[in-house]
């Protein structure tokens, strides 16, 4: 697990930009900005959906407070391509099919879902800021009202 003051781990990833064009996106390419790296499990399902489209609302008090916003998951380039259109999401989606960088941010491993332990994405934000280095990371955290105590957190 990734705590404040660590660097964060480096990535390249295949992803869709706010415009809907595929590219790809490295850490490095977000140095000398705020940003927030968030990890969910699955494409349109319930909880990450919620997750997205609060951050989609919220994006411009983001941006006003000099983060970047961006989301990874498994899912493939296509299926976020479908996944943004369809809610109009306006921040990036990366694609980490082999969920090495999730894993990376302990974003990935063991975790229980209704009772059961299963591995899996495990549903995580960090802060990184300007130099690349983890100012603030949750773990498991819940899709619904998470974007609010985020910003809570950060005018705190």
């Amino acid at each position: 697990m990734l705590k404040e003051g660590d660097k964060a781990p480096d990535f390249c990833l295949k992803g869709i930009d706010e415009k809907g064009e595929e590219k790809e996106f490295c850490l490095k390419d977000f140095r000398g900005n705020r940003l927030i790296l968030y990890f969910y499990p699955k494409d349109n399902t319930p909880g990450c959906t919620v997750e997205a489209c609060d951050f989609r609302d919220n994006l411009n008090v983001l941006v006003e407070r000099g983060y970047k916003v961006v989301g990874v998951s498994p899912d493939s380039v296509e299926s976020h391509r479908k996944f943004k259109e369809k809610y109009n999401l306006n921040f990036p989606l990366l694609s980490d099919p082999d969920k090495k960088v999730a894993e990376s941010y302990g974003a990935y491993g063991e975790k229980k879902m209704y009772g059961k332990v299963t591995k899996g994405i495990i549903r995580s934000t960090f802060l990184i800021d300007e130099e690349g280095r983890i100012k603030k990371a949750w773990y498991n955290v819940k899709a619904k009202g998470h974007v609010e105590k985020l910003l809570k957190e950060l005018e705190g």
